[in-house]
């Protein structure tokens, strides 16, 4: 991937990303911007990441020390406290080969989210964000929601062994299910079998 040279708009610290991406939202900044978190710089290590922007919206994020893109190269510069934020602009043109990068690309909100922390900004983001990307933005929310309900999570194991009981009853395999599972190790035989040893 390459980020075409953009001409360089302003350069200053910010005590919260969140308020220069807000920023970069309400003028609807397309190029990109170089986050460096000071407390990294102070304590001598090397911190930097760049996010690309079209019309305001976040599109790319690259951890340029950790050689990650995407929500991985996000969380590599997501660092509490003060930001020098470098702003770069770049013609939409000059970035659409940059922007086909699948593998860097992150949904509306997800700068907010994770180098901020603020939820109703991510939210705004993505209500201002095209409809082909707002419905990617929520199909990602949607699915980490859904993995972090476990209660959700357990009613459809449970779900799914009820009916794997009932088609064996069906097909009158049974009896042929409960030899399975007595020779199949319970959890916690199966944890003293992983580390080498018997519990009694």
């Amino acid at each position: 991937m390459r980020i075409p040279r953009g001409a360089l708009l302003r350069s200053r610290v910010v005590d919260d990303p969140g308020d220069a991406l807000a920023e970069f939202l309400d003028e609807g900044l397309t190029g990109y911007v170089v986050f460096e978190p000071q407390d990294a710089l102070l304590l001598g290590e090397s911190t930097r990441g760049i996010v690309t922007f079209e019309d305001g919206i976040p599109v790319l994020a690259y951890d340029t020390e950790r050689d990650e893109g995407g929500r991985d190269g996000l969380e590599g510069f997501a660092v509490t406290g003060p930001h020098r934020v470098a702003v770069h602009a770049v013609d939409a043109d000059d970035l659409a080969e940059a922007h086909e990068t699948e593998a860097f690309r992150v949904s509306p909100g997800e700068p907010a989210r994770v180098l901020a922390g603020d939820e109703r900004l991510s939210d705004r983001t993505l209500d201002a964000a095209p409809e082909s990307r707002r419905d990617e933005g929520r199909d990602q929310s949607a699915l980490e929601a859904f993995l972090s309900d476990q209660e959700a999570i357990e009613q459809i194991q449970s779900e799914a062994r009820a009916e794997a009981q009932a088609r064996a009853e069906e097909w009158g395999l049974e009896s042929a299910l409960a030899d399975d599972d007595e020779q199949l190790p319970g959890r916690d035989e199966a944890d003293d079998v992983a580390h080498g040893g018997t519990r009694y």
